[in-house]
Formats: structure tokens, C-alpha cells, sequence
């Protein structure tokens, strides 16, 4: 997934999620505990998906409402394993025990609340937690930008502090690497102004977080920071500011400085710049893909695609590890 000029991006929107699409094709599917899906847009990503043959899908939830909907809706399930459980909660719990049962290599998000999927994932017993913060990434395709842009987090922490944003920063460059968009992501730590002010407590945490890689405890990337949007995006905005680095002007990973900015900042690319976002959450024991009744259909493939690409990816190191 190598990077092309923005201009080449520009003549054809989407061509980054149609590539990550394609390579995850070439990969086997992965299976995959699907939640509750309960409507037409989730149960029409699932069959998309597995058609595509990025997902073997099991389903779980009330089964004559799963049902219901497919029919109504003309999609055939038939050929997928469907697990009744009587209502969203019990939908929730019964796919995370799956995963314990070694039944899935990740977990896709149906028609429920994000909170209700969460709060089985994170349950201090029988949960999906690792010694890793879960967090959230959305991979998105920015038809003006030359890069695909990881925005991180803007789903799952709230008022992250410095050891969680330690972990967001490290979810997102495993996630990059191991899913195959390149190796050594140039990471930018957002805030308002690109240089440190106790005035503004996150420059002091993007120079931590900085720090912190100097001294081994975040690897496998290149992080610069504070820096404000337009310096971490835009070469010329950079070059105008007086920063030189590798990651200034054409990061690839955007660190936010808690939910609100986040969530903003993926939204005004969605709606503004007309980018697709593809919602994936980090750091439990398998990954979980996110989507929204708002997403397109393309996204929702997208997202199958890159948790794809990391479950593989997961299940080869452990080959590679037990071998």
C-alpha cells in the first residue's frame, strides 16, 4: 500500500480502500463472531463481506429478528452459522465467550450500541482485555491526501491520559504494520500549536510521548509533536512554521488529544473532504470491527478488510512463535 501523489488520489477517490480491499482478498477470511445483526446495513456488510471472501461469518442474536430482517431485505444467511441469543446484552456476552472458546479471530459490531458491545469486551471477568489499553483507530481514505490516515482515538477514550495515550500510539503503529501499510509510520501528535506551553497541558504530553519513543517504551515508529494539524499534514505549512522532521507535513498517523477532538477531526474529513473512514478497535484479545449505521457500504468492506489483514497477521506470529 504504498503512497501515490495526491493528485493521483484526487483522480480517483477511494482507490486506497479499493487497494487495502484487494490485498485482504488474497489472504483467507477470517472468522469472524458477528453481534446482534439486527438491520439491513449490518447484515448487508456481513454478506458483502463474506461474498468477498474477507469474513466466515457466525451470527449472534435473537435469530427470528436476524432472520426477519434478511428476508425482508432479500439476503440470503442461510449459509452462516447463526447462534440465537435473546437481546443485545446476551448477544454481547455469548460472542465473547465464543472468542474464549477459540470459535473467532475477531469480532464485528451489529446493529447494538457501541456501549453495550464495550461493556462485555472490557469486563473484568470474562472479558476481552489484554495488558494493553483498548483503543480506536479509524483508517481513513482521504482522496486529497496522498496517505492513508490512521486518526486515533475517537471512539473509545474519553480524557485519555499519558500510559493510555502511550498504548493508543502503540495500537495504531502495530495495526499499521502488521496489517501492511508499510513499516516505521510517521506518527504526528496533535494539539493546537506546535510548540510546548504549560498553557496547553497536551504539548506537554506530545512531548512526553516523544520522549517516551527516544527511550524504547513506544517503538516501531517516528513520532513528532505538538504538532498543529495544517504543520502535521501540509509540507508547506511546515516549512513555512520552520519544523523539520520526518513526520511534519505528511504524517500518516494523527494522535489526538482526547475523544471530542478526535471525533471532530474524523468527521469534518468525512463530511468535508468526503473521505471514508474505517472504524477498528485495538487492544483486546482479537480485533473489533466498529462501524456505524452512517457508514457506507464501502467502509464497512474496508473495515472487514483491515481486521482482516490483522488477524492474519496475528495468526502467522503466533505460528511463527509456537514453531
Amino acid at each position: 500500500m504504498s503512497a501515490q501523489p495526491a493528485d493521483a488520489m484526487e483522480a480517483r477517490p477511494h482507490a486506497k480502500y479499493e487497494r487495502l480491499i484487494a490485498i485482504a482478498k488474497k489472504i483467507p477470511a477470517a472468522t469472524t463472531i458477528v453481534v446482534h445483526p439486527c438491520d439491513e446495513s449490518s447484515l448487508r456488510g456481513v454478506t458483502e463481506a463474506a461474498e468477498a471472501g474477507l469474513i466466515n461469518p457466525i451470527l449472534v442474536g435473537p435469530a427470528a429478528k436476524i432472520t426477519g430482517a434478511a428476508s425482508r431485505h432479500n439476503l440470503d444467511i442461510s449459509h452462516f452459522e447463526l447462534i440465537d441469543a435473546p437481546h443485545s446484552e446476551a448477544a454481547a456476552a455469548r460472542a465473547v465467550e465464543l472468542i474464549h472458546e477459540g470459535r473467532g479471530e475477531m469480532l464485528m459490531k451489529g446493529s447494538l450500541h457501541t456501549d453495550e458491545l464495550m461493556r462485555s469486551v472490557t469486563a473484568k471477568e470474562r472479558g476481552l482485555r489484554t495488558d494493553r489499553r483498548i483503543s480506536h483507530v479509524f483508517v481513513m481514505d482521504v482522496p486529497a491526501y496522498a496517505e492513508t490516515v490512521f486518526v486515533t482515538d475517537a471512539a473509545i477514550n474519553i480524557f485519555p491520559d499519558l500510559d493510555c495515550k502511550r498504548d493508543i500510539v502503540q495500537n495504531a503503529i502495530d495495526l499499521f504494520t502488521q496489517a501492511g501499510f508499510g513499516t516505521l509510520p510517521r506518527v504526528a501528535i496533535l494539539s493546537a500549536v506546535e510548540t510546548v506551553t504549560s498553557k496547553i497541558p497536551s504539548t506537554i504530553e506530545a512531548a512526553a510521548l516523544c520522549k517516551m519513543a527516544d527511550r524504547g517504551q513506544i517503538t516501531g515508529g517516528l513520532l513528532d509533536g505538538p504538532l498543529a494539524f495544517d504543520n502535521a499534514v501540509d509540507m508547506e505549512a511546515a516549512r513555512i512554521k520552520g519544523i523539520r522532521s520526518e513526520v511534519a507535513g505528511r504524517a500518516q498517523i494523527l494522535v489526538v488529544p482526547d475523544l471530542e477532538s478526535g471525533n471532530m477531526l474524523a468527521k469534518n474529513l468525512a463530511y468535508f473532504a468526503k473521505a471514508d473512514g474505517a472504524g477498528i478497535v485495538l487492544g483486546a484479545r482479537v480485533p473489533i470491527v466498529l462501524t456505524s449505521r452512517a457508514d457506507s457500504l464501502r467502509a464497512r468492506m474496508a473495515s472487514c478488510a483491515v481486521a482482516t489483514l490483522y488477524a492474519d497477521a496475528r495468526r502467522r506470529r503466533a505460528v511463527n512463535a509456537a514453531a
